[in-house]
């Protein structure tokens, strides 16, 4: 063989073995990619050929499937209540990535999860029998907060302090998922509502941190007492009134000026909330104390899945004393979702207990079968002493009994309590944010509930926004609906 015939030879066998590489390449690596592209119309095909997985709310699908009158996408989801439970399923739709439950279980409701697989399901390749999600929602709890929210912006969460389970999860304005179901029609449904300016799909609830204004201040207290900066709710403060901010000459007024806050005690100071006493006592005890605290309660937990991810709640670092001290009234950089701030008075009601909250008590497969159990690996944190979390009960109590909080009176439950107005926009331009949280503990049962609302918008004149007045009643319906069975 001569020169030139033996190196084409080799040539060629260097091209053949390249196009070998290549395929391989695509076989094994871009194609597992192309099949998991959400763009891959195939995808599609193969979730919706058959019913999904439903959604449980005691005991009862909330989800359902429903035939299609053609093409090659033979199911489309349905929904029973949507705009209800839009902030707890989300969405699965033939056309969009799935969102919120749909999208974290996706696996579980089309079937394809490993755990659903029998053997004979893995012999044959075919698809398993779809899972269901169980969830912890009470339908009475989301039902009152969804009525009393009513056309208000905003939010509300509901958790019971024992165990952990989240009772309720509602945002408004809601939507509803069907009409995002369906490939044909969803273009117009999601520019609708992707355009609307007071958008809908966000969940408020869990994935919206907004400045929690005074309803912070139970944090601050509880570093106060935890540190031993005061030994009691029930002993005078150092806080003069009004409380100039260090480094300025800006005064922290109280928003009633003739309430009794000078060097008044943490139970005062939570009754009238008194700006002057947290905004001083965040200072003597420092930005690195305070986030301590703030971070025991969950703030700053990047990782926190209910099991949707929820967005971070902030308190800032890096502070000179004057803005730790708007940090006291939870302003400055502070934020926080509502179920951040349910987090808060659930683990004051359950004696400085934090149990994980989460929305879904099981996953199961068809046959009902738990594949995971989050009720039984629900964990807890002793994150205040029983003494600290008693005296703030108590003060929260007074609260509610005789303070800023009286809308969220319950006949027959103990309901302790604390109000935020936070303010919103550049110089307070734009409406303040009205907040709530509480619990309530049943006299007779001894049933508990904790909840935070939020509403960040409504008809009221912007004289009437407070928490009492436009958070605090949608709280009181949340507590009746989980405390009077």
């Amino acid at each position: 063989m001569n020169k030139t015939i033996r190196r084409a030879s080799v040539f060629a066998l260097l091209l053949v073995f390249a196009l070998l590489l290549r395929a391989t390449w695509v076989q094994f690596y871009e194609g597992r990619a192309l099949a998991d592209d959400k763009g891959n119309r195939r995808n599609a095909i193969e979730t919706y050929a058959e019913p999904l997985g439903n959604i449980i709310v005691a005991g009862k699908a909330i989800t359902g499937s429903a035939a299609t009158s053609g093409g090659d996408l033979r199911y489309k989801r349905t929904y029973t209540d949507g705009a209800l439970y839009a902030a707890v399923t989300g969405y699965a739709s033939q056309a969009y990535a799935p969102t919120q439950l749909e999208g974290v279980y996706a696996d579980v409701l089309n079937g394809t999860d490993a755990r659903l697989k029998t053997v004979l399901d893995t012999v044959t390749n075919q698809r398993a029998d779809p899972g269901d999600v169980i969830t912890t929602i009470d339908p009475r709890v989301q039902k009152a907060a969804y009525d009393a929210l009513g056309d208000k912006k905003g939010a509300a969460v509901a958790i019971d302090p024992k165990n952990g389970q989240i009772l309720a999860v509602v945002s408004t304005p809601s939507y509803d998922p069907s009409s995002l179901t369906d490939a044909n029609t969803a273009g117009a449904a999601w520019k609708k509502l992707t355009t609307d300016s007071d958008k809908p799909l966000v969940n408020r609830a869990l994935r919206q941190p907004l400045a929690p204004g005074s309803t912070f201040k139970l944090v601050v207290a509880a570093a106060a007492l935890e540190d031993g900066l005061y030994k009691s709710v029930d002993v005078p403060t150092d806080s003069e009134n009004p409380y100039t901010l260090p480094g300025t000459r800006t005064p922290l007024k109280n928003e009633n000026a003739s309430a009794p806050c000078a060097n008044a005690t943490i139970r005062v100071a939570l009754q009238y909330s008194c700006n002057n006493v947290f905004g001083h006592m965040a200072v003597q005890l420092g930005q690195d104390k305070l986030k301590a605290m703030a971070d025991r309660f969950g703030f700053d937990d990047d990782s926190l899945d209910v099991p949707v991810r929820a967005y971070t709640s902030v308190y800032p670092s890096g502070m000179d004393e004057s803005s730790t001290g708007l940090t006291g009234i939870g302003q400055f950089d502070v934020t926080a979702t509502p179920l951040q701030m349910a987090m808060v008075s659930a683990a004051i009601a359950d004696g400085g207990k934090l149990v994980s909250p989460h929305m879904v008590a099981q996953i199961t497969d068809g046959g009902g079968n738990a594949l995971k159990d989050y009720d039984k690996d629900a964990s807890s944190t002793q994150i205040l002493s029983s003494s600290t979390a008693e005296q703030l009960q108590s003060a929260m109590q007074t609260v509610v009994e005789k303070g800023t909080g009286t809308n969220a009176l319950i006949d027959g439950v103990t309901v302790g309590g604390k109000t935020g107005t936070a303010q919103n926009g550049e110089n307070n331009s734009k409406a303040p944010y009205a907040w709530f949280t509480s619990y309530g503990k049943s006299d007779s049962s001894g049933e508990e509930v904790a909840v935070a609302v939020v509403v960040e918008q409504s008809d009221a004149a912007r004289s009437e926004v407070s928490g009492n007045g436009l958070a605090a009643p949608v709280a009181k319906a949340m507590m009746e609906a989980a405390l009077r069975k």
